[in-house]
């Protein structure tokens, strides 16, 4: 009893202790920062998964249909299209893309003094929005031999090509203007991680006799994994989520060969007026990418901390 009593005077004095602290006051502050949050952040989420079971086009008054949106959009034959579209990208910016900034980063860590100047050179795509961007490469891409591209390959008696309105050309097209544009952003991060490599263990390469690619292969990757795998997982989702791009080069064309998940989204929502079945389908395209996640942590857990 005793205890009991001495134990209830401490918790007693803790509660008097963190209110005379100001404790009251951090909660009275901080709940409505945290309700404005949630109603944010949140609310979104929870109405696109209340509008996924409704048939609902934004004007009539929305209509509960269960899993029919689910039915519908699995059953759509533009979906294994669109699907294997998607994939397809995400296969072709990984090995293609990938490499790309985590070169550019260690290319630009290697200069002494002009590290600056590639360093502003590879960000500078980044900086140039999107849609100029893409209508920048859209001239590049002209079929005709007038047209940037064909017109250099023109030189070496190569050409010209259809590019983006060929169906087997569309899509690598695609990848390549999207890897210049993201490439300079990633590389910056990579160029962060890199600072945090330990000098020694360059000296203690460079003793051994070691070179500037078995120091890389030995010393730069092993210590950046970590950030590498990071990056890995954010560039597969943000492939499987590749929406402008297709929309604004080709618009799903030729032949539906560009024609992406979110593309079909977008045609769901904007095109057909049906804002259940876009929300349906952009959840079933979450569950797979959190399934995906899951799935890639545990795969590379081991891997980025030995």
């Amino acid at each position: 009893m005793f205890q009991t009593t001495k134990q209830s005077r401490s918790g007693a004095r803790s509660l008097t202790t963190w209110y005379r602290s100001g404790g009251l006051s951090a909660v009275l502050f901080a709940v409505p920062l945290v309700l404005t949050f949630l109603y944010f952040s949140w609310g979104p989420i929870v109405r696109g998964l209340v509008l996924s079971f409704q048939k609902n086009n934004l004007v009539a008054a929305p209509e509960w249909v269960g899993m029919a949106n689910f039915s519908y959009v699995l059953t759509d034959p533009q979906l294994p299209q669109a699907a294997l579209n998607t994939l397809y990208f995400a296969a072709l910016a990984l090995l293609f893309g990938f490499p790309v900034p985590l070169f550019l980063a260690v290319f630009v860590s290697e200069l002494r003094t002009t590290g600056w100047l590639y360093n502003v050179l590879s960000y500078l795509p980044a900086v140039v929005p999107p849609v100029v961007a893409i209508l920048l490469w859209t001239f590049f891409y002209d079929p005709s031999t007038a047209g940037v591209f064909n017109s250099i390959l023109g030189w070496f008696g190569i050409g010209p090509f259809a590019w983006l309105n060929s169906q087997s050309l569309a899509m690598p097209a695609i990848v390549l203007e999207a890897t210049w544009a993201g490439a300079g952003a990633t590389s910056i991060i990579y160029l962060a991680a890199l600072t945090g490599v330990r000098t020694e263990l360059y000296e203690a390469a460079e003793l051994d006799g070691a070179g500037i690619w078995s120091r890389i292969w030995h010393v730069t990757l092993p210590q950046i994994r970590g950030i590498i795998f990071i990056m890995m997982l954010l560039q597969l989702i943000g492939t499987f989520q590749v929406f402008t791009e297709p929309f604004l080069f080709t618009g799903g064309g030729p032949n539906n060969a560009t024609t992406t998940i979110l593309l079909l989204i977008y045609r769901y929502a904007f095109v057909n007026g049906d804002f259940g079945a876009a929300t349906a389908l952009s959840v079933l395209l979450a569950g797979v990418l959190c399934l995906l996640s899951v799935a890639y942590y545990f795969v590379t857990r081991r891997w980025s901390t030995t």
